[in-house]
């Protein structure tokens, strides 16, 4: 960075600091009752009596961080071992992970999942077969391995989506329709546009249900503290009408930063395993799509660090005013840009602004506010979207945390600690 723009940030004065702490509902399952629950459910839909023996099931495995995901997997495959079947499992995420099958299953076992800990093999390929048509004469694909089982088993969290409203967002349907079409059929599914996502998604969602050998869907809600708060299994029959249901819950179970505005948001780290968009557009309020609404109003925004399980995917960037350098360095073009083309969506793959650090990547941000306020500045500083019970703000902000009956204030003022480099410790 040349002098003149050190010059032009230099005396930019970063505040004093103090950390939050929300309460929110901190009921879960217990890791220990992972398994225990898994096998009610499905014993509760009497889904061993639709197994048999060397009966080949495919398990869904998406590329978003779900807590406990490599235990539910592990007691989805044990049931079915247990009626004498043989699953398989595979990532169902369309094109991420570079849009290769050596890229995705990278993916999964960044999340633990492996052979091994969900005790059956992974299956990882980007073919795939037509299986049928939509009532519209849309061409449904999914994944060749999961078309030729004698059984797929839908395996995902459910819960609002990033880009688009509807009945269906981010859960099953969504991963029968994008996940499960890999590339190829994510690709026709994307092509109306988000705006049409509310409609495409139950569309070819019913089609795979129709076309394809679904024995039922495991449907996973967590809490504001990403922990596993209901684990729900579905027959093919109930996905129209129960998975909505679910979805209410998840709403109700989301958390937020609760400030509804400040000057500038700082985000240490965005990535694919916190939220399709890197950052969920429903907790910092930048969104993809016109017509979506919610999350915190914020005049200026950076991102300081991509996540290590994102492997370079900065997708959700271009939500950004600034960027650090030391993001910039860790992003992988060639894992953001199939993502990218697959959704038709291109505005969250632009790159922002680049400083030299985190110190001047803030700095930026505040030099360039336009409103400014007599109680100061007022600052939001997140580790990322999916972790909110514990934050920190500005001192400006201390009065309105204080109307807060869920928040409290939990440290005395402070600077930010940086490194000689600028970068935050």
């Amino acid at each position: 960075m040349n002098t003149i723009i050190r010059n032009l940030l230099k005396d930019v004065v970063v505040p004093k600091f103090v950390r939050v702490k929300q309460t929110f509902d901190e009921n879960h399952i217990p890791s220990d009752k992972i398994a225990k629950t898994v096998f009610e459910i499905l014993s509760q839909k009497e889904v061993g009596q639709s197994l048999r023996p060397n009966m080949r099931v495919c398990l869904t495995c998406g590329s978003r961080g779900i807590d406990n995901i490599a235990e539910i997997l592990r007691a989805v495959a044990t049931f079915c071992k247990k009626h004498g079947a043989e699953p398989f499992a595979i990532p169902a995420m369309g094109s991420h992970g570079g849009a290769t099958a050596e890229g995705q299953l990278e993916v999964l076992h960044s999340f633990g999942i492996t052979e091994e800990t969900i005790g059956c093999p992974i299956i990882s390929s980007m073919e795939t077969d037509c299986i049928g048509e939509t009532e519209e004469g849309h061409p449904v694909f999914i994944d060749r391995n999961a078309a030729r089982s004698d059984g797929i088993i839908v395996i995902n969290r459910i819960k609002p989506h990033t880009s688009f409203r509807g009945s269906y967002e981010s859960g099953l349907m969504k991963m029968m329709a994008i996940g499960l079409g890999k590339q190829k059929g994510a690709e026709v599914c994307h092509a109306a546009g988000f705006p049409m996502m509310h409609h495409m998604v139950p569309l070819f969602g019913n089609a795979i249900l129709k076309h394809a050998p679904i024995l039922c869907g495991v449907g996973i809600l967590e809490n504001a503290f990403d922990r596993t708060a209901h684990i729900e299994a579905l027959l093919p029959e109930e996905f129209v009408e129960r998975e909505p249901e679910l979805l209410e819950k998840a709403f109700a179970f989301m958390p937020s930063i609760g400030i509804a505005d400040c000057d500038v948001l700082v985000i240490d780290e965005i990535g694919k395993n916190i939220s399709g968009c890197g950052m969920d557009p429903n907790i910092s309020g930048v969104f993809a799509t016109p017509g979506m609404t919610g999350g915190i109003k914020a005049q200026r925004r950076c991102i300081l660090s991509l996540t290590e399980e994102t492997h370079g995917n900065g997708y959700g960037m271009g939500a950004a005013d600034a960027i650090s350098e030391r993001f910039y360095r860790e992003l992988d073009l060639d894992k953001v840009y199939p993502n990218t083309i697959t959704s038709t969506s291109l505005t969250f793959s632009k790159i922002p602004i680049i400083m030299d650090n985190d110190l001047n990547t803030i700095r930026l941000c505040i030099r360039t506010c336009n409103e400014k306020h007599a109680e100061g500045l007022r600052i939001v500083r997140i580790r990322n979207t999916l972790s909110l019970s514990e934050f920190e703000v500005s001192e400006a902000l201390i009065p309105m945390v204080k109307q807060k009956p869920n928040m409290e204030i939990i440290s005395e003022s402070y600077e930010l600690p940086f490194d000689r480099n600028g970068n935050l410790l």
